[in-house]
């Protein structure tokens, strides 16, 4: 039987393709086709498109699904509605900003999955199933039973089966961090870190009156001798690592630094903050830290990295019972709750098998981006072929911050080095990130840009004086 269905009508539309059986939902067929036809020039803008009965008919399919296309269609920003005289095809939408923003470390947008038909679905089965009163109002800090088995669930490739009130919900892994500094350490204590790491730590420890120290690293991660120097000089509070496609540098820890860490945390008995948001999209990721040193160490996994940055939903594990309560003490004088129909969306997703789904979407598409990555910055790609960002090392003659200015100029925005310090800069780098431009097309644009400005010397720049 062929795959495809052919088209019989002789007076359908020429830009319409056949229907593929297995091409995806018909209703992105058709707007795509709609997209491809504009672009092509068989389509123009004030033509007007068939009545959707009439589509519909001539396709053989359901009326809902030329409705659905045609609202993809205007979301697209590829049609418009003159009311009773019908549907046409839109004049291009002027962009005053064309920014290309490679700084917003967010998942890509998955080929393939229909995220708005997801959100409704996921939305419908939370409402059918939820009392909306309940939704609606205030709840426990921590997350509810469904919350926590579900967080639980989220864990089980990183430990196995867990203890699901071990588990607790926050309204992100950046209020996880800060929950857990106020709950862990005092005024003036002391945070060790790597020389570059999440700004976010940074922002929380100066907040909160305590002090981050640098601890040399490599192209491992945290040495492990002058982490031991370090809880023997400083007394440290805690200790914050992110080993997984760290942020920023994208290094993965490996196994036996991440044992040699953990012994020197137990033997100095100095606790460890180990975020971890990008261990789901590795491939074939060490053990967490956690799994080494369970008594020691607190596990962070966030769904805003891994799914999207909508679910401000973080899953922290933390084995002691008292130390969990401390945790929320902590968590409650800055954060009430996880906003209710928000963590009933993750748990239903995480459930039924969708954020697994949405998952695999964005892992595909991250690395399929990496690849473009790779072949347009040639030898100056350093990436670990997964997550969603790069760390880019700059020629000699540009300085990071110089660097990024430049690119603000030519209308692409990164992040320089120094927003990762915990002391002096000590690399001279970027970060780029992959995932936050949706269109692949306007990202490939943006990676032969800053390729273009990389080769060109800092004294061939200038800006425009007005």
């Amino acid at each position: 039987m062929s795959q495809l269905k052919t088209i019989q009508d002789e007076n359908l539309p020429t830009w319409l393709p056949r229907l593929a059986l297995h091409g995806g939902p018909r209703f992105l067929q058709i707007a795509d086709a709609l997209q491809a036809a504009m672009a092509a020039g068989s389509l123009q803008p004030g033509d007007r498109l068939p009545p959707q009965r009439q589509l519909a008919a001539q396709l053989d399919v359901d009326l809902t699904t030329i409705t659905r296309a045609y609202d993809e269609a205007r979301r697209r920003n590829l049609l418009e509605g003159r009311g009773a005289r019908g549907t046409y095809v839109a004049a291009p939408k002027v962009e005053l900003t064309s920014i290309l923003d490679l700084s917003m470390n967010t998942p890509p947008p998955p080929d393939g999955v229909d995220f708005d038909d997801m959100l409704k679905q996921g939305l419908s089965q939370v409402l059918m199933r939820a009392d909306s009163e309940l939704l609606m109002t205030y709840h426990l800090a921590g997350g509810s039973d469904s919350d926590r088995k579900a967080g639980a669930k989220w864990l089980e490739p990183m430990f196995g089966r867990l203890d699901a009130r071990q588990v607790l919900v926050c309204p992100g892994a950046q209020a996880a961090i800060a929950a857990l500094i106020l709950a862990l350490t005092a005024p003036g204590d002391v945070i060790l870190a790597e020389p570059t790491t999440y700004p976010g730590l940074r922002s929380a420890a100066t907040q909160f009156g305590r002090h981050i120290i640098p601890v040399e690293a490599d192209q491992h991660g945290m040495l492990p001798e002058m982490l031991e120097k370090a809880c023997r000089q400083h007394q440290p509070g805690l200790v914050f690592l992110n080993p997984t496609l760290q942020n920023p540098t994208a290094i993965t820890m490996p196994e036996r630094r991440r044992k040699e860490l953990a012994g020197i945390a137990q033997r100095c008995n100095v606790r460890i903050v180990e975020d971890d948001p990008y261990w789901l999209l590795a491939e074939a990721p060490p053990p967490p830290i956690a799994t080494l040193a369970p008594e020691q160490v607190y596990y962070i996994s966030t769904l805003s990295k891994c799914l999207t940055p909508g679910l401000r939903v973080a899953f922290v594990l933390i084995r002691d019972p008292h130390e969990r309560e401390r945790f929320l003490v902590a968590l409650r004088s800055f954060a009430l709750m996880v906003a209710p129909l928000t963590a009933a969306l993750a748990t239903q997703w995480i459930l039924d098998g969708s954020a697994d789904g949405l998952m695999e979407g964005v892992r595909k598409e991250a690395r399929l981006r990496h690849r473009m990555a790779r072949d347009i910055l040639a030898g100056r790609y350093s990436g670990a072929g997964d997550g969603l960002h790069v760390w880019l090392e700059l020629p000699a003659y540009w300085n990071s911050a110089q660097l990024a200015r430049a690119a603000d100029s030519e209308g692409i925005a990164v992040t320089p080095a120094e927003a990762f310090a915990t002391g002096n800069v000590s690399v001279n780098a970027i970060r780029i990130s992959l995932g936050s431009i949706k269109d692949r097309g306007r990202l490939q644009a943006g990676l032969q840009r800053l390729s273009h400005l990389l080769a060109r010397r800092p004294e061939a720049f200038s800006a425009a004086v007005v």
